[in-house]
């Protein structure tokens, strides 16, 4: 079936990107600039720097590096010497910058702050997948995001190997937990009718929508799950589920509506993804890749190797 929109580095990316990178450099640099390097550094200084990885992980994040030069309209030169995506081990060299030794100095920590969360993303990401790469599963981010980062941490799950799921409450049809607590009392609590009458509305409206959008549904239990697989929605979230009632509901599933691809999701790490993984499910969303995620260990260091 068709996937939800898959984030790659583009205009909108760029557009957002651009926001964080001002934000961020009126942050440190605020109206006086780094007051400590104008106070000890030579106005005509130049020198070269290189960024080197201090951990090992996955690379993310390298085309903000130029932004953050941009939009302070410095004479600054940027030479990445990797890819995005790229495994790397500790000492290995990220990139180069060159030009003013006031700039560059400047530019470290926002520069590093940027590589290094999105790296960290990156990195958990990979793992996640490594975890689960002999079975048919698909690692998914969620909307547990950074306000204002969603698009940039949802690349840099991208840069992992992970997919998105939507990135917005515009972006797809999710019929969730509390929608079916709500639709409950007004089918005088009736929970499994609330289910079919839940997928039947979503798929009304999304039907005068201008475009197709998926249609997923939140399931906790296997009698709600049989009683909305005769409705067809796209996805069938398994919202905590235990592996064996996983193994159930891709049975039940598959005797009942095989185009119908299920998610698993609650309560899943690097401990039991494999095993998610195995019960068959088609897809795994894991709100970890991106709240969880530890920081790459990156800096910056003078001279070139």
């Amino acid at each position: 079936m068709e996937d939800f929109l898959q984030i790659n580095w583009g205009p909108d990316l760029e557009t957002s990107c651009r926001q964080l990178v001002r934000m961020a450099i009126d942050e440190d640099l605020g109206s006086e600039g780094d007051i400590t390097t104008l106070g000890i550094v030579a106005a005509d200084a130049r020198g070269e720097a290189q960024i080197v990885s201090r951990s090992d992980g996955v690379l993310a994040g390298l085309p903000v590096v130029p932004i953050v030069f941009e939009e302070l309209g410095w004479p600054l030169s940027w030479q990445p010497l990797l890819q995005e995506g790229a495994a790397i081990t500790k000492g290995n060299v990220v990139g180069r910058i060159s030009g003013p030794v006031r700039a560059i100095l400047a530019v470290e920590r926002i520069v590093l702050n940027f590589l290094g969360k999105l790296s960290g993303i990156a990195t958990l990401t990979r793992q996640y997948v490594q975890a689960v790469s002999h079975t048919q599963a698909k690692i998914y981010d969620t909307r547990k995001t950074t306000p204002g980062w969603r698009l940039l941490e949802k690349y840099a799950v991208r840069c992992g190997g992970g997919h998105n799921h939507r990135s917005g409450l515009n972006a797809a049809m999710l019929i969730k937990d509390n929608h079916l607590a709500w639709l409950t009392e007004s089918v005088r609590g009736n929970r499994l009718l609330a289910a079919k009458r839940a997928v039947a509305l979503a798929r009304e409206f999304g039907s005068r929508l201008a475009h197709r959008v998926i249609l997923e549904i939140e399931v906790d239990d296997l009698e709600q799950l049989e009683a909305v697989l005769p409705e067809r929605p796209d996805i069938v979230l398994l919202d905590n589920m235990s592996l064996a009632m996983l193994c159930e509901a891709v049975a039940i599933r598959n005797n009942l509506a095989p185009e119908v691809e299920l998610e698993a999701s609650g309560g899943i790490d690097l401990s039991n993804v494999r095993m998610v993984a195995e019960t068959g499910v088609e897809r795994i969303s894991v709100g970890a890749l991106t709240h969880k995620a530890v920081w790459l260990d990156l800096g910056l260091d003078w001279g070139s190797r």
